[in-house]
């Protein structure tokens, strides 16, 4: 019997469908990944399990028994727990409160908090999944972005108020953490199959999804392809699934080598033009502050011919309540008004037209709101706001996060096209095959500074071990 079935899930907004007739059946005890690309969906379906949108039309049966989500309250009353990839957190607020939030807090003489008991609690919760190093009495704010994740996973895998838990809800969990984290979250997700309650997994990383998952529901434009045993399909069938067409290769080909002209120096780095020089290393290694400093001050960064993709596109590199032209034109204003003085929007469009065409943007026309758009197509405007200014050097802070497939090969292709004229880069990823695939040279980053440099060449376990200091250069090689 499968704990959870839903059939024939439709959900349109403002008569353009998001889902049409979708089925999903998860089994008791797997974990079931939910696969698609950026618009395919799986948002508007999670956002129905969790109760917060209304399906236009849905049969939904738990136990096999008839059952309605009318709420986020009868969700959690029927053991749903959910992490979102867009980590809704209290900055001010401990991580402890962060993590008991929603929940009774524990207190003395039924009046006052129990501050130390709450913070015991949410010490057992981070235990659980093998976290010792946070601690939970301070501000969310102190921490980096891996670890407050982490915080919110042990929030979802905490002991609630009601319901026990049965079926867990992640989107894209592991797109903040490092390779060790992520395995610390995988050895919870089989205790949590081996104890007979369900996962749906969301997640661009197919072949993190292949070692983990057991079966697999794929959506394409709002519909169900397809549902199976993982073990039974490749790779390159899942990604076929997805796009809707066959997917020869993950990275482009290099157009053109580096030239041996130096576009940047400095900071411990030396970039060729044409260069893409990668920089790896453990979470809070320094990758992020680098690139900031190279950046420095924006209006100063851009005149130097340097531009910035960071990390959180939602929250540092876009307006989403404003359109996708204004977003790609703000750092250039003047260029695009008339005398230097008025703003003229048909300029802007028209500059932003091209450059989402650039950027193979997918949008109904560049005055959509930005916040309307799928992650993927959200990232591209970013790019297209960074090479609007045709810089010299690019630096990009994890540019493919919660980014599927079929966009991250576009947004490849651009990095190799602008490489290709000249055009330096300088790419922080904690994808490990990314940096192997894309970079001419990789940086190792280790307590903030960079360790060493190496040729693109290597392995991946290789360039694991420069990460944690295992290795030397000769010994990886």
């Amino acid at each position: 019997m499968p704990l959870l079935e839903l059939s024939n899930v439709s959900k349109a907004y403002a008569g353009t469908p998001a889902l049409r007739q979708v089925d999903l059946k998860i089994e008791a005890g797997e974990v079931h990944a939910l696969m698609g690309e950026n618009g395919a969906g799986k948002s508007t379906l999670i956002k129905i399990l969790a109760g917060v949108v209304a399906p236009d039309s849905a049969t939904i049966r738990m136990d096999d028994r008839l059952v309605s989500i009318d709420d986020a309250a009868k969700a959690h009353r029927l053991g749903f727990r959910f992490i979102h990839q867009e980590l809704n957190v209290v900055p001010s607020l401990s991580v402890a409160e962060n993590i008991v939030m929603g929940q009774r807090y524990p207190r003395r003489a039924g009046i006052f908090v129990d501050w130390k008991k709450l913070n015991s609690v949410a010490a057992d919760a981070l235990r659980r999944l093998g976290v010792t190093h946070i601690d939970p009495r301070v501000k969310m704010a102190s921490l980096s972005t891996g670890d407050r994740m982490l915080a919110k996973i042990s929030a979802a895998l905490l002991s609630a108020d009601g319901a026990p838990a049965r079926l867990y809800v992640m989107d894209e969990p592991t797109a903040a953490l490092t390779r060790e984290e992520s395995e610390q979250l995988f050895r919870v997700l089989n205790e949590i199959r081996a104890a007979g309650n369900s996962v749906l997994y969301v997640s661009h990383r197919i072949d993190e999804v292949m070692a983990l998952c057991d079966r697999a529901t794929v959506l394409r434009d709002g519909q169900s392809i397809d549902s199976g045993m993982l073990s039974e399909i490749t790779h390159d069938d899942l990604v076929a699934m997805m796009t809707g067409r066959k997917v020869t290769e993950t990275y482009p080909a290099q157009v053109a080598p580096p030239s041996d002209e130096t576009a940047y120096e400095g900071h411990g780095l030396s970039v060729r033009k044409g260069e893409i020089l990668g920089l790896a290393g453990l979470s809070g290694s320094g990758q992020t502050e680098l690139l900031r400093r190279i950046f420095g001050r924006p209006a100063s960064a851009w005149r130097r011919g340097i531009a910035y993709v960071p990390k959180e596109r939602r929250s540092e590199g876009l307006v989403l309540t404003r359109p996708i032209f204004e977003n790609i034109t703000l750092p250039h204003l003047k260029t695009h008004s008339l005398g230097g003085a008025f703003l003229a929007p048909g300029r802007e469009r028209g500059f932003a037209t091209s450059m989402g065409d650039d950027v193979k943007l997918r949008a109904t026309s560049t005055r959509q709101l930005v916040q309307q758009l799928s992650g993927g197509n959200q990232q591209k405007v970013v790019f297209a706001k960074a090479l609007s200014g045709e810089p010299d050097l690019l630096l990009l802070d994890e540019p493919t996060r919660g980014v599927d497939v079929g966009a991250k090969y576009d947004i490849y292709s651009v990095i190799r096209e602008m490489t290709a004229k000249g055009m330096a880069v300088i790419l922080a990823s904690s994808d490990l095959p990314e940096l192997l695939g894309l970079c001419d040279r990789i940086a190792v980053m280790r307590n903030g500074s960079i360790s060493i440099i190496v040729e693109a060449g290597l392995s991946e376990d290789a360039l694991l071990n420069l990460c944690y200091g295992r290795a030397t250069h000769s010994e990886a090689a």
